[in-house]
């Protein structure tokens, strides 16, 4: 068994020059669904309680992917059972992070939510890169790293202001 230090230290996927010019644009259509997501969660954990709204969105997501499974045929990789238990600690911080957007939106709105959400993205994105968490490519925090996560920060106080 892998000990956490050997874990977080995999080596890095090979990336492919250009692909992340394809990708941008749908991880930014994907941020953009995030906020729709937390504008139909906030009232639809009002109206049948949080964890319910969120246990709903887990179930049509289980459900489409499913399906998409189904139609999709052999998934290459080791069987599921043959994975570290680390790996799998995202089916535990998904819904956390649900039930938060479940929980604030009402409260304190989308845009606060959102811009809550990107600061600590974005700060633990840096650490991870930095230090090559999780097999991420090593990234040194240089000083245009700092000042993007001070600028998401400034961006959370104005909002927070306003």
């Amino acid at each position: 068994m892998q000990s956490f230090d050997e874990v977080v230290a995999a080596p890095a996927p090979v990336a492919r020059p250009g692909l992340r010019w394809l990708l941008l644009p749908l991880v930014i259509l994907a941020g953009m669904g995030l906020s729709v997501e937390a504008g139909l969660l906030g009232p639809l954990g009002e109206q049948v309680g949080h964890l319910w709204a969120t246990l709903s969105i887990f179930g049509v997501g289980s459900a489409i992917l499913f399906l998409l499974l189904l139609f999709a045929g052999p998934q290459k990789g080791p069987a599921l059972t043959d994975l570290p238990r680390w790996q799998l600690i995202g089916g535990f911080l998904g819904p956390v992070y649900v039930v938060g957007l479940t929980l604030a939106t009402p409260h304190i709105g989308i845009a606060m939510t959102m811009i809550a959400i990107l600061s600590g993205q974005v700060g633990k994105s840096v650490l991870i890169d930095h230090f090559g968490w999780f097999g991420a490519t090593r990234k040194k925090v240089n000083g245009e790293r700092w000042l993007a996560l001070g600028l998401i920060v400034a961006a959370l106080v104005l909002i927070a202001r306003g």
